[in-house]
């Protein structure tokens, strides 16, 4: 959707000359001569930037009184305050107010529009933020009562109120920007910006330019990654993927803490905190060359490992019971009676992880079967033919009945204790067994036994 401007200034042929260069580069504008016009103009529609004069028809403070009429409906919307009558106090006072910025009539056109520019990439950022706070802070959350989970839960209270580097390790759909998302909401940048850049999507031509910006030849500025994120937090995602002459700049920006825009001449402070995460072992992307190990060490001041999904077996009851409800919610229908210890959804090997879980649960709760026998068969047609029984098929044909069964036996206890968390006696109930026999059959089979 196209930015919409206000711009609110008593003189006719400023307020038309900001008019025409803002029309001309795209964006929707709206006008106001004077303060109860601008006062009418905010308060039918809050524009997504607003341009204002600082002295109007009311008094000499009607841009910074409008200012604050702003932010008491939407602390978010960039406030750019002009003057013809500007002093240091006058700056001061504005920015203060919470101006976005503050620029000296007369003005350069090409500047005032290098303001608007940013002005809007900053909302336009911010109004994404919170899109995504609604939907994975409120949403969803981290489901499961696995060792991994409580682990990682644990990790984040602790590093949320540091600003350590964070490495996120796990295959793909397992749940990384999530954490990474978790770990900024519960910091002290929580009100400050959440910046991806997926180094699996870019273009290798383009990785300078959305990291660190690019200075136009007309004086305007396109920012990257690493300032739309100051004061926040920066996630670089698949950080293997990135180019090792990238690599090496990022190196030197983490060493450094400035860097040059792209045509730039001057040096760019920020403070970011940098998250990773990787669905590669970036240890052997080090030894076959693909990555620094530099960097690799300058990243990963403390590391995050989240394990697959057929690894927390007790994780899935617990996800498809959190799934059911909240996707029903969403679709505004009756919550999905799915049977929790369904097998084939217990044994799947689940290689899309929880987000291939998750995705199964609104296929079903889109075509809305009515019966437990029709969500069942959507499951039977939804999973791939990959759960425990097959795997244990193919290990046990060409092997004598004695051996196969002891196979079997090996890995149905081994999947067993992963769904009970290793807790013997729920393990040893749900599978018919005496606590005793259960321990000296474990024993016999070599299964060592885990908390």
């Amino acid at each position: 959707m196209t930015a919409e401007i206000l711009i609110v200034d008593d003189n006719a042929d400023i307020r038309n000359s900001i008019n025409d260069i803002i029309l001309d580069h795209g964006y929707k504008t709206r006008l106001a001569a004077n303060y109860n016009q601008a006062l009418n103009e905010i308060d039918k529609k809050l524009p997504d930037v607003a341009i204002l004069d600082v002295k109007l028809d009311k008094g000499d403070n009607d841009g910074i009184e409008l200012l604050s009429h702003i932010r008491t409906k939407n602390k978010d919307i960039p406030v750019i305050i002009i003057s013809g009558h500007a002093n240091i106090e006058m700056a001061v006072k504005s920015l203060k107010k919470g101006a976005f910025e503050f620029i000296e009539k007369p003005f350069d056109l090409e500047r005032l529009l290098n303001f608007v520019n940013r002005a809007v990439e900053n909302y336009q950022l911010k109004k994404q933020n919170r899109e995504y706070e609604t939907k994975l802070f409120s949403s969803y959350d981290l489901i499961g009562d696995s060792k991994n989970i409580i682990t990682i839960k644990d990790q984040i209270q602790k590093i949320s109120i540091t600003d350590s580097r964070i490495l996120i390790n796990g295959p793909s759909g397992s749940g990384k920007e999530l954490v990474a998302r978790k770990i900024h909401k519960q910091s002290k940048r929580n009100k400050k910006p959440f910046v991806i850049l997926n180094g699996a999507l870019l273009d290798t031509a383009k990785y300078e330019l959305e990291l660190f910006g690019e200075e136009k030849q007309n004086g305007v500025i396109s920012y990257g990654a690493l300032e739309k994120a100051n004061k926040g937090t920066l996630l670089i995602d698949q950080v293997s993927e990135i180019p090792l002459d990238i690599q090496s700049k990022i190196l030197r920006v983490l060493v450094d803490q400035k860097f040059k825009r792209i045509n730039g001449n001057n040096d760019i402070n920020v403070d970011v905190r940098i998250i990773c995460s990787s669905s590669k072992n970036l240890k052997n992307e080090i030894e076959i060359g693909n990555f620094r190990e530099d960097l690799y060490h300058r990243l990963n001041v403390f590391e995050i490992n989240i394990e697959p999904l057929n690894q927390r077996i007790s994780d899935i009851p617990f996800l498809i019971n959190y799934f059911s409800e909240k996707i029903s919610e969403n679709y505004n229908i009756k919550k999905l009676d799915i049977d929790e210890n369904n097998n084939y959804l217990i044994n799947h090997l689940w290689p899309g992880n929880v987000r291939e879980l998750r995705n199964l649960i609104e296929r079903i709760a889109i075509l809305q079967p009515d019966t437990k026998d029709k969500i069942s068969n959507i499951i039977k047609e939804s999973i791939k033919t990959d759960t425990l029984n097959e795997k244990v098929t193919e290990n046990t044909l060409s092997v004598p009945l004695k051996e196969a069964r002891e196979k079997f036996e090996k890995e149905y206890l081994i999947v067993q204790l992963k769904k009970f968390n290793g807790n013997i006696s729920k393990t040893a109930s749900f599978v018919g067994m005496e606590r005793s026999a259960l321990h000296r059959k474990l024993k016999g089979l070599g299964i060592k036994e885990f908390n």
